[in-house]
């Protein structure tokens, strides 16, 4: 009994003994776990954030003192920040875009698609153009001239459109329009009319989606030409469907002077121009189109002329959410087909209707790319 009792008590202090030197780190050479621990949890939170671009880098054509950048990234971040009181639900952050003197070259020597109709009417050894269609030529090469636009044209160049490619298919106009595209821009070394969109309000577009704003444009341009011009360009997303512009009527093949509840497509049958002209969405036609086909009311707004004002205005009277409109001003003469005036006379308009300016000259640092200089 007593060899057991002595047995007991030595084993009782054995065990105490090895505990203890446990309890002080005895056995673990290499660093404590709690040490390595904050090492390894730190690297993915390196990874993580190293992946998420900073803010400078969204907006990298454009020059960080921007007050127009600066309002625009304040007016984002507000809006995805769901802690703040302007935040906007991603369904409703909707953005609309002008075409030309917006996203795209203007003036070179004059808009995109009237020189395409130039191209049909005095160009193409294809087509022989109709004496209303040659008038309305010798009314573009009037504004060309003087730089003020005819009265009347903006419709009369819709019809001369509509009626110059009456009878092409979809897939042939969209093709037609793409082959003019690649063609040298007049007024500029290297670069081709369909790529002249300006830099920095790629940027823009591509910044506003990355933070899940859906983005449409909103032209004057005819909605074919628009697609046109836009499918062929690699570094601007914006799918068919978000692209509204002017319109003509679109029949089929087959369909004759049926009308259309009286007409039945068939699966061999295909669509086609039909030669007549719609609607010019221009003005107060573009805030009647937002809201047939958007249904829901902008939170920021981009244009460049007095036809965008409508558009400005309808977006900035949002009584949902707080929102923006945007107006680009024509003030770079060196790197762009610039009109001192006609930006002067923006920047006012902006000051008094609380637009916010956007200046070519001083708030971008560079426009087409370096690359690309006015002849």
């Amino acid at each position: 009994m007593n060899k057991w009792k002595i047995t007991a008590i030595i084993s009782l202090i054995a065990l105490v003994i090895v505990s203890g030197l446990y309890a002080s780190g005895f056995g673990y050479k290499d660093a404590p776990q709690e040490t390595a621990l904050p090492e390894e949890s730190e690297a993915p939170a390196e990874e993580t954030a190293a992946a998420e671009p900073v803010k400078e880098d969204w907006l990298t054509f454009w020059n960080d003192d921007a007050p127009a950048k600066q309002k625009l990234t304040a007016f984002v971040e507000a809006a995805v920040d769901e802690n703040s009181p302007s935040y906007i639900l991603e369904e409703d952050r909707i953005a609309v875009f002008d075409l030309d003197g917006t996203l795209f070259c203007e003036t070179d020597p004059v808009y995109f698609d009237y020189q395409l109709f130039l191209h049909r009417v005095e160009e193409d050894p294809d087509y022989e153009p109709s004496e209303t269609e040659l008038q309305t030529a010798a009314m573009i090469h009037e504004q060309i001239e003087t730089g003020s636009s005819p009265k009347g044209l903006e419709v009369a160049h819709g019809q001369g459109i509509a009626s110059a490619f009456a009878g092409m298919t979809l897939k042939e106009f969209s093709a037609y329009v793409h082959d003019f595209a690649q063609q040298d821009a007049p007024g500029y070394n290297n670069i081709k009319r369909g790529d002249a969109f300006y830099l920095p309000m790629v940027e823009v577009v591509d910044y506003l989606q990355n933070h899940g704003f859906t983005v449409y444009i909103v032209s004057g341009t005819d909605r074919l030409i628009v697609r046109g011009i836009v499918e062929g360009i690699s570094y601007l997303d914006i799918p068919p469907n978000n692209i509204i512009g002017s319109d003509e009527l679109i029949t089929t093949r087959k369909q004759g002077d049926t009308d259309g509840l009286n007409y039945l497509y068939t699966p061999d049958d295909e669509l086609i121009m039909a030669g007549e002209f719609l609607i010019k969405n221009l003005k107060m036609n573009k805030v009647a189109v937002i809201a047939q086909e958007i249904g829901i009311r902008p939170v920021l707004s981009f244009g460049n002329s007095t036809g965008d004002s409508s558009m400005a205005n309808y977006t900035v009277s949002n009584d949902r959410y707080p929102a923006l409109a945007f107006m680009l001003c024509c003030d770079d003469t060196v790197r762009e087909n610039g009109n001192e005036e006609k930006a002067a006379k923006m920047a006012a308009l902006c000051e008094e209707n609380g637009w916010v300016a956007v200046s070519m000259k001083n708030d971008w640092k560079t426009i087409y790319g370096e690359e690309v200089t006015r002849k």
